[in-house]
């Protein structure tokens, strides 16, 4: 798999030293650099790289404020590296979910290691998207139910919503909400059992005791902690839904993970 990575720092020499260590690495291409945040936001909307190389110091806008700038745009946004002279900004490197952080001067060992993380990282994507993908399509080609309609709450008003329209539903403190692309608002059923046996069976499925997904509307699954994975769905907030241990397994044969 070939890595397109951009690299972004004010400084020349710095940009410099990080792409000839690069050359070392023959699945890593080089598409450009940028010298501030703001060439940063408008690269990676231009040259869609799958790895950025980020300097954490910057004029004007900071690394930190170029991840929350192509967030707020809300495109799948690539994956980082921090790169900086200093290590207090690690923790917070991690806490904006980069996949890891190098020290200037760049050591060529250090940098294999942080690409070996971006490799895997991107291994897992690609195959969970790939995969997930061939489970739209297979569900896609099934025959179509007779769609059902179901009462949503929301504010003082009473909406009638196709079931197909649904993208989660979830139950907290015994009150159950539903979550489709354009409201959300409560239902009326007491259980989310009660909720599911109004459902098409083929297309809802209880990931967790907490929540029903409709598998129509998954947009990633996204590996985490200790070999579980989190569903991101396609509501406008892209809720990350956590799949139980005990339904982990079937995620895994659904999609051969």
């Amino acid at each position: 798999m070939k890595i397109s990575a951009l690299i972004v720092d004010d400084e020349q020499p710095a940009r410099d030293e990080l792409a000839y260590l690069l050359k070392n690495f023959p699945d890593v291409d080089v598409v450009g650099q940028g010298k501030n945040g703001i060439e940063a936001v408008s690269l990676v909307g231009e040259l869609h790289p799958k790895l950025v190389f980020l300097d954490v110091q910057m004029p004007g806008l900071d690394g930190f404020g170029v991840i929350k700038k192509l967030l707020d745009q809300g495109n799948r946004p690539p994956y980082f590296v921090f790169v900086t002279a200093y290590d207090h900004y690690a923790v917070r490197a991690f806490e904006v979910n980069a996949v890891d952080y190098l020290l200037k001067p760049i050591e060529k060992n250090r940098l294999e290691k942080a690409l070996q993380r971006v490799r895997g990282m991107l291994e897992a994507s690609e195959t969970a998207f790939q995969k997930l993908d061939r489970l739209v399509h297979m569900i896609e080609e099934r025959p179509a139910p007779a769609s059902s309609k179901l009462v949503v709450k929301s504010g003082n008003r009473m909406v009638l919503v196709d079931s197909s329209d649904i993208i989660y539903a979830t139950i907290q403190d015994g009150v159950i909400s539903i979550v489709t692309k354009d409201l959300e608002g409560q239902s009326n059923f007491r259980t989310v059992e009660e909720l599911q046996s109004n459902l098409d069976p083929n297309v809802f499925w209880r990931v967790h005791r907490s929540y029903l997904v409709n598998i129509n509307r998954i947009k990633e699954v996204v590996p985490w902690f200790k070999s579980s994975y989190q569903l991101k769905m396609q509501d406008r907030r892209e809720t990350e839904i956590p799949v139980s241990r005990a339904q982990t397994r079937k995620l895994r044969e659904l999609l051969n993970l």
